[in-house]
């Protein structure tokens, strides 16, 4: 079997590494977004959900059976990070 990068799989380390200075720059930008943790009675299962473009709203779906979860941002906010979609 020829070593060419393509067809070797390093699972000792749990990190990507990006090809190009561009997707270098695109996973730090996701990573700092913003999220809150919602739990899904639905299906007894956990998931983040994340702040849409606009900023007004943390949108986001079941992972399990895709029902679709809105949290709007407003002025009277909560500090809280956990929810339960019922």
């Amino acid at each position: 079997m020829v070593e060419d990068a393509d067809y070797i799989l390093d699972i000792g380390s749990n990190r990507i590494m990006p090809d190009s200075k561009e997707e270098s720059s695109s996973n730090s930008q996701a990573k700092g977004r913003k999220y809150i943790c919602v739990q899904f009675d639905c299906c007894n299962v956990y998931n983040r959900i994340y702040k849409n473009r606009q900023g007004t709203a943390y949108e986001g779906y079941c992972p399990r059976c895709g029902k679709k979860v809105k949290v709007r941002i407003g002025p009277d906010g909560v500090d809280t990070r956990f929810f339960r979609a019922r």
